[in-house]
């Protein structure tokens, strides 16, 4: 497994166009990969995130996390930095192997929290909704969503001083773009907290697979750090 990181040059209209649509990403992460490269298994798969950084004015960054190694040669000509900036790629594995049950960690995912309509509860009947997935959209029902999540994916979400959970839901939005003919539309949030390891198993297949829907499109990644002291 590989984790990288490409830096793009939001001063470029080029950069512009192509983070507009999460299916343009998505098509310039899948050539980064040979056609005969791993791209998803039982345990891992490719994924990938469009973040910024506080200090990082004009650069926006592409993470991707992938069973094979990438050239993102193209992706740089396309939307990076003409200069020496290129992108880092580096093992996932010495991380992988140093985690252990208890340890705590700072995280940030983007996810596209949804729910599948069982029942239609509007205020007037709806043709067609019983059976659909819908996305939330209010923070109470996506931080609910997360953590409702996190038993099954090997860690907890901390409490922080209040007694409340530790986790910040920011961006909350819709992302509509051309697929093809038709037009996909996402609710997506990034969801920021501090965690504790639960069962280390499943939680390194969580860092290599990703949680939730939508992870073609740039969501499910989840990415930890050592939280600050």
């Amino acid at each position: 497994m590989y984790i990288s990181k490409v830096p793009l040059n939001m001063a470029r209209p080029d950069t512009i166009r192509f983070i507009s649509s999460p299916y343009k990403v998505h098509a310039a992460v899948e050539q980064s990969f040979s056609p005969l490269a791993k791209r998803a298994g039982d345990d891992c798969r490719i994924l990938w995130r469009l973040d910024s950084m506080p200090k990082a004015i004009k650069t926006l960054w592409l993470y991707v996390v992938s069973p094979d190694k990438p050239d993102f040669t193209h992706v740089v000509e396309q939307a990076g930095w003409t200069d020496s900036k290129r992108w880092q790629t580096k093992s996932y594995l010495p991380l992988l192997d140093s985690l252990e049950q208890g340890q705590v960690w700072s995280f940030r995912i983007k996810a596209n929290p949804v729910r599948k309509v069982f029942k239609d509860q509007g205020q007037s009947p709806r043709e067609g909704i019983v059976g659909t997935v819908q996305g939330h959209v209010t923070a109470e029902q996506q931080k609910r969503w997360m953590l409702s999540r996190t038993a099954a994916h090997g860690f907890s979400v901390r409490q922080s001083q209040n007694g409340e959970p530790a986790l910040i839901v920011s961006q909350s939005t819709k992302e509509s773009f051309s697929r093809g003919q038709s037009t996909v539309t996402l609710a997506t949030a990034f969801f920021d907290g501090l965690l504790e390891i639960t069962d280390v198993v499943e939680f390194r297949k969580v860092l290599c697979s990703g949680i939730g829907r939508a992870k073609s499109f740039g969501c499910g990644l989840l990415t930890i750090v050592k939280p600050a002291v």
